[in-house]
């Protein structure tokens, strides 16, 4: 059957942006995101607590990275921070991101994290584009599209008098 422009479709939708399964999707994939690093954070502190030690010795083996010295110190110097930082910061976001408040602030923590695992996993035996980067891609795209207005406790956040009277908190939400 050839398509004719006239003929419509007896139940028509749309994947407009601003269309019931856009926002859907972006609901899912904020959902979905969430689920992946509260997952991996709860995981870490079942099992190590907040002694997460993998953490400092990730960055302490960044030694030939495009980010140099920068990370090996940081292992070095702030395992005390980063060890119950990693397991806490990844199940928050998650948390954060499930839920869907706070979403942009916890979209960009969860870029920072995908950085560091991108410049850290950095053979790039695959090339520059791995599941790393697509991570990163992830959370930029949930900051960008404002995850959290869709089906997200950010849309109701953004209602309250508080955010009225200071607008610039918006930034951290949706």
């Amino acid at each position: 059957m050839a398509y004719q422009p006239g003929t419509r479709l007896k139940n028509e939708f749309a994947f407009d942006v601003d269309g019931p399964l856009a926002g859907y999707w972006i609901a899912m994939l904020r959902v979905l995101t969430g689920w992946w690093f509260f997952h991996a954070g709860v995981t870490k502190l079942i099992e190590d607590g907040l002694a997460f030690t993998s953490g400092p010795a990730y960055m302490q083996g960044m030694t030939g990275t495009a980010l140099g010295p920068i990370p090996v110190w940081m292992g070095n110097n702030l395992a005390w921070l980063i060890e119950p930082g990693v397991p806490l910061f990844e199940t928050l976001i998650g948390l954060a991101l499930m839920v869907g408040a706070l979403t942009r602030l916890a979209a960009f923590g969860g870029v920072i994290f995908m950085i560091l695992f991108w410049v850290g996993n950095a053979g790039f035996g695959h090339g520059l584009v791995n599941s790393d980067l697509m991570g990163l891609l992830l959370f930029v795209t949930l900051m960008v599209l404002a995850a959290g207005r869709f089906y997200g406790l950010d849309a109701i956040i953004e209602k309250t008098t508080l955010v009225e009277r200071h607008p610039k908190l918006r930034y951290l939400l949706g």
